[in-house]
């Protein structure tokens, strides 16, 4: 099975000549552990290792979020792409011909369609307020603005920056003649609708600046008033496009310098980003005035290693800075902050003191993300009063005393004694008692084979693991022995065939029948493939990843245990028939029941003797 586009031997070519354990390495730093890979998982946020690779088997796993598959699921997953784009770009890289016909089998969802038409759409509307822009008099003032704002026409350009005029129904009226349903372009944010039931154009006299997903698509629009009025600056609506907190602003242009430096600088506006990327910054990125969300944090994880925050410097953007910092590190960044001094923004800053001095001061010398909470910290305490000067000095080493590296700890309590005046002993002692009183409420150790961070990150509320029933243990052994050998999945199917009691455990034999009576050979990062079913996939790739001793006897006793349930179930509905046949005073059914019963408790016990089957 394929994704009904694609040649089967040009995902089999995929899959053959990639090395999941190369690919995985470009995004995240695998260690070896046995026969198997570890890491910091890059689709959620975590501190312990549970994301893991076995070269072996070309499959990856993480044990804290869930998701698994093979090398194309992981491609996939990292770069928002669908199976055809991924095994597209995978095949591309290889030199393997990708001109396959993009049309299946099977026609678009509606869902889909919609969606495709709104990407049109907003693709189409950029071009239209770009050429505005570029090319008529409505676009003259906005060009003069951009121009005193320091926008040259290469950023113009790269940025496709366009103008949305005044008029009511430009949008609208270009719309129609293309063809588009106004009442679609509404629900996905391009227009609005008025009192009197007319549509308008949601955009007006603003400068326009196209936002794109993940996959280079523009899904949106920012907006920034020209004349005066409110509200001065103006996203799109949500939509099914477009989100916010998980989208941001020029991530898919930027990912190639993230990628290569493995880091990122965050903005708080467009603007900022844009005027950073002027001045070389090309790794920048904008959460487009909207606060960081983990999501956007868990994103990024995905390609970096390092995050910039460079925010503005007044007031408000130093506390979302300062808000943003355990956010970040939460995900597992190593954090710093750019300083911009007196209330600048990144734009005004590179306005007036250049695009060097930008990079080598707010770039280059930001600081740590400790050094930075204890700067934000002095303005919460009057540092003259002697009173002042404690409470900031316990606070401080509250802080510090939360760092993981001893070093770390020292020098920032040197700097702080000697600030202060204070022996750098005494200090050492309190972040010594703070980090004694903090381990006291983290009782017992991790419980061996757990690798997800339910327990490392969440003790205080953890209880023991639910232990699966017996049979649905046997029936991921099982099935983990099937996806390695076609006789056993022979044997299984001829002695139980779809009697798997798991639904999802039912559904992945079935397919295995399937790959098998195909030809198939056993491949576990094929069949993966093969499923194409985000939820089957991630059960299939954490059973695959199981350590279970082959034998005929396990063998029996797994056939045995699921058998035995298939019988307890059925003598369950004999006693239930046959008092429902006794209430409803139908004697001779109710006795044919009991004999039904009978038979089956004899099969039972067969079951339950050693060598039964």
């Amino acid at each position: 099975m394929n994704a009904g586009m694609i040649p089967q031997h040009v995902i089999d070519e995929v899959l053959r000549r990639l090395d999941i354990a190369e690919i995985v390495g470009k995004y995240v730093h695998l260690s070896k552990h046995g026969k198997y890979l570890k890491g910091l998982c890059p689709f959620h946020s975590e501190k312990t290792p549970s994301f893991t690779v076995t070269p072996e088997k070309q499959i990856f796993h993480c044990y804290g979020c869930g998701k698994g598959g093979n090398v194309i699921k992981f491609v996939m997953e990292m770069e928002g792409e669908t199976f055809p784009e991924a095994v597209r770009r995978l095949a591309g890289e290889l030199g393997i011909s990708a001109d396959w016909e993009p049309a299946g089998r099977h026609s678009p969802s509606p869902q889909q369609q919609a969606r495709d038409r709104l990407y049109e759409a907003y693709a189409y509307s950029a071009r239209l307020y770009h050429y505005v822009l570029r090319n008529t008099d409505a676009g003259i003032a906005a060009m003069d603005y951009l121009r005193t704002r320091g926008f040259t026409d290469k950023m113009i350009e790269s940025f496709v920056i366009g103008y949305a005029p005044p008029r009511r129904d430009t949008l609208v009226q270009a719309l129609q003649r293309q063809g588009f349903d106004l009442a679609e372009m509404e629900r996905g944010g391009l227009l609005r609708r008025q009192e009197n039931g007319e549509y308008a154009d949601r955009f007006r006299d603003r400068i326009m600046f196209p936002i794109e997903d993940g996959a280079g698509r523009i899904v949106a629009f920012a907006g920034r008033l020209l004349s005066d009025g409110q509200p001065k600056y103006l996203n799109s609506p949500e939509s099914m496009l477009f989100s916010k907190s998980r989208t941001l602003y020029r991530l898919h242009q930027a990912r190639p310098s993230i990628r290569k430096s493995r880091q990122v600088v965050l903005f708080e506006g467009y603007v900022d980003c844009i005027k950073a990327w002027s001045a070389g910054v090309h790794n920048g990125v904008a959460t487009m005035g909207t606060a960081l969300t983990a999501e956007h944090a868990s994103m990024l994880r995905r390609f970096a290693e390092e995050v910039i925050v460079c925010y503005d410097g007044d007031d408000a953007g130093r506390a979302a800075a300062h808000k943003s910092i355990p956010l970040l590190e939460a995900a597992g960044f190593r954090v710093r902050i750019g300083m911009l001094p007196g209330q600048m923004d990144p734009d005004e800053y590179i306005s007036v003191h250049g695009p060097e001095s930008f990079v080598r001061e707010c770039i280059d010398n930001a600081v740590s993300a400790i050094k930075f909470q204890l700067i934000y910290l002095r303005k919460s305490h009057i540092l003259s009063e002697e009173d002042g000067k404690i409470r900031y000095l316990r606070e401080a080493v509250r802080l510090v005393a939360s760092r993981d590296s001893p070093t770390e700890r020292e020098l920032l309590l040197k700097d702080l004694a000697l600030e202060f005046g204070v022996s750098l002993e005494t200090l050492k002692q309190e972040a010594h008692d703070i980090r004694m009183r903090e381990k006291k409420g983290k009782t017992g150790d991790i419980p061996g084979g757990t690798w997800n961070n339910v327990w490392n990150d969440k003790r205080a509320s953890a209880s023991l693991p639910n232990i699966p029933p017996t049979y649905v243990t046997a029936e991921r052994q099982l099935l983990c022995w099937m996806m390695q050998d076609a006789d056993t999945a022979a044997i299984v199917q001829e002695r139980l065939g779809d009697d798997f009691h798991a639904e999802n455990h039912a559904a992945i034999a079935a397919y295995l029948y399937a790959y098998y009576a195909e030809g198939n050979e056993p491949d576990v990062g094929r069949f993966i493939a093969y499923l194409q079913d985000d939820r089957l996939e991630r059960i299939a790739s954490a059973i695959a990843l199981m350590d279970v001793p082959f034998g005929e006897r396990e063998l029996e006793d797994c056939i045995r245990t699921v058998s035995l349930v298939s019988v307890d179930r059925e003598i369950e509905r004999c006693m239930e028939a046959s008092l429902h046949a006794a209430r409803e005073g139908d004697v001779l059914r109710a006795a044919q029941i009991l004999e039904q019963k009978k038979s089956l408790e004899k099969k039972r016990k067969e079951l339950q003797r050693p060598g039964g089957f």
